[in-house]
């Protein structure tokens, strides 16, 4: 058994349990887990509202983590008992003191990085990684939008798209997450609170729009974004933080410029242990290089997990936040 948050309906923070689980022993292909850090991730709200339904009831939801191997089941060879490794992932299930996870979804964790920092990265650090190197390449030049950008996803893409050469524009909340987002690469911070930020991205683009927008906010957003756009330039929405954006007609995309769209998921992208390990690779690179910094910014009891969400949800978080078992 372990100590896990668990849910047994879908609902508010409110329904996040802190109870006791079975672990068990792992199964071929399987290792167990002793978690040391877990990281929080908007995708976890939505498990929790139901948006993206779990399988079965009751849950442990969660989807990122890092710990040490304490057993091996039947044929796993990619990794070894005692062994630091860490995970974003599915299946769902991280909110735990323990747990059972295939072993083809782990990597191995660099000794220069931390439980406590691999925690942190591993997922939003894994999304900066496709979102920028295969869902639009960035080159030396361009111009990107991203929202958020003094959240966990936002500071590290502000962070590896200047060290690709591009000029950062992001969008924050407030003047304290604008000076956030300028210290990690962002050239122009935009408070949407109190700037139009089409008005002011045409402004600082001279009229011709950006390259590429990444959008993790979903319908409040969405038809600005696409507004954003330079001609042929690609819109990249891979979250609903407002909520999911309905009664889209893809005939908008020619209207606006001939636009591309696009709706990733990282699970998509690392289906294969091949790419899930490249990676990995590539976003350990540009942390340990120095390029990237991660920055775990809130810490909470794993217990506490409730309070993690509700602050998460008020926009109250800036870049990681991680859950102590």
């Amino acid at each position: 058994m372990a100590m896990a948050i668990r849910i047994h309906q879908t609902g508010g923070p409110e329904v996040l349990t802190w109870e006791n689980v079975p672990v068990g022993d792992p199964g071929p292909g399987e290792v167990r887990l002793r978690q040391t850090a877990v990281g929080l991730n908007y995708i976890d709200v939505y498990q929790r509202t139901g948006l993206y339904p779990m399988p079965n009831l009751p849950a442990v939801i969660g989807m990122e983590a890092a710990g040490v191997v304490e057993a091996v089941g039947e044929g796993v060879t990619e990794v070894a008992v005692g062994q630091r490794v860490a995970y974003a992932d599915n299946p769902p299930g991280a909110y735990a003191e323990a747990r059972l996870m295939p072993a083809h979804r782990l990597v191995a964790v660099p000794d220069a990085i931390d439980d406590k920092t691999a925690a942190a990265m591993m997922l939003q650090g894994m999304t900066a990684q496709y979102l920028l190197r295969r869902t639009y390449k960035v080159q030396p030049g361009d111009t990107i939008l991203i929202h958020a950008a003094a959240g966990g996803v936002g500071l590290i893409v502000c962070q590896w798209a200047r060290h690709l050469g591009a000029t950062v524009i992001g969008t924050v909340g407030s003047e304290q997450k604008a000076e956030l987002a300028r210290r990690n690469g962002c050239d122009h911070p935009i408070v949407y609170t109190r700037e139009n930020f089409v008005e002011r991205v045409r402004d600082i683009t001279g009229g011709a729009g950006c390259a590429v927008v990444y959008d993790s906010v979903g319908k409040d957003t969405f038809m600005g974004s696409l507004d954003c756009l330079r001609p042929m330039g690609m819109m990249v929405t891979f979250g609903n933080a407002s909520g999911p954006v309905t009664d889209f007609s893809p005939l908008v995309l020619s209207q606006k410029g001939s636009l591309f769209l696009t709706r990733p998921t990282l699970m998509t992208y690392n289906a294969r242990r091949e790419d899930l390990v490249a990676c990995a690779d590539d976003l350990f690179a540009v942390v340990t290089g120095g390029h990237v910094r991660i920055q775990a910014n809130q810490t909470y009891p794993l217990a506490e997990t409730a309070q993690a969400h509700r602050d998460l949800e008020a926009r109250k978080t800036t870049g990681s936040t991680v859950l102590i078992p």
